[in-house]
């Protein structure tokens, strides 16, 4: 006696979207961060441009908040240790 079972296909984006999760990288407004300090590690580590970051300290200024990445938690968590290292206060979501 034997079992069948009904077989599935999924498409490679199907694949992709399951296994990649989506983490994002949060940088989170404080008091002791400057704004040329908080733009120069945007540059330097997550290669924004001068007026990307400066739109992004902004954005953490008036909002509390910002994401600044997206990707895999692993990869949040590289640069997380990078931006923490610097200073910045910073998590995954």
């Amino acid at each position: 006696m034997g079992v069948q079972t009904e077989q599935e296909a999924f498409t490679l984006e199907e694949i992709l979207a399951a296994v990649q999760s989506s983490n994002r990288l949060i940088l989170w407004n404080d008091e002791i961060n400057t704004f040329d300090h908080v733009i120069d590690c945007l540059m330097k580590h997550l290669q924004y441009s001068e007026a990307q970051a400066e739109q992004i300290a902004w954005k953490v200024h008036t909002e509390g908040k910002c994401a600044v990445l997206e990707g895999s938690l692993t990869e949040m968590e590289v640069y997380r240790k990078i931006l923490k290292s610097e200073g910045l206060t910073v998590s995954v979501e």
